[in-house]
């Protein structure tokens, strides 16, 4: 019996914001284990659309999602961009438009950083994409690979954010506890990735 497992199975949905291609995934487990995949797929809309339209499908997709799997927790990719602007902000849009949805309903969202997500899924925060989807389908033990990339990317973030979900609670915690409880700004150790397959 290990500490991971007296502790009560979560879910948490992953979405990877964008307006053309909205990524969605939904994985449920306990922090340091391999989750399983709950539900996985992606909302797009069309360039040719007005923003208003596009925004609105988008949520209404995720409501849908939220009334059909109940999440415990929502997990968004944090969005940040030094070149092209008008992708930025078509994803910002999205990113908000999902973190409204779940605050709707009172469930805690969390905002993870693209390395954070790749640190979490492969042990490097400077992993491609594709390293990203051969990771998530292992862990995940899929047979077939999630498309687009964005769905792949969705899946990691949720898997991210149950792995990471601990240490932040904690850090929190400490952080409410007031400054004389806590050292320096860090984000801690969390939960450590299981080995999959080939060496640590």
């Amino acid at each position: 019996m290990t500490g991971y497992a007296s502790q009560p199975t979560t879910r948490v949905f992953g979405i990877d914001p964008g307006l053309t291609r909205c990524g969605l995934g939904i994985v449920e487990g306990v922090p340091g284990r391999p989750p399983a995949m709950v539900a996985v797929g992606v909302v797009r809309t069309n360039a040719d659309q007005h923003i208003a339209d596009r925004l609105l499908a988008i949520e209404e997709e995720i409501e849908r999602w939220l009334t059909e799997y109940r999440p415990d927790a929502v997990a968004v990719e944090r969005v940040f961009s030094q070149h092209n602007v008008r992708t930025v902000m078509g994803t910002a849009q999205a990113g908000a438009v999902a973190i409204v949805c779940a605050a709707r309903r009172g469930l805690p969202v969390a905002l993870h950083t693209p390395s954070e997500v790749k640190a979490a899924v492969t042990g490097s925060g400077r992993a491609d994409k594709e390293q990203v989807t051969v990771m998530v389908m292992r862990l995940l033990r899929m047979t077939d690979r999630p498309r687009p990339a964005d769905a792949a990317d969705a899946l990691a973030l949720a898997i991210c954010h149950l792995w990471r979900a601990p240490a932040l609670k904690a850090r929190r915690t400490a952080l409410n506890a007031g400054p004389m409880s806590v050292g320096p700004m860090s984000a801690g150790p969390v939960a450590a990735a299981p080995v999959v397959g080939g060496t640590a």
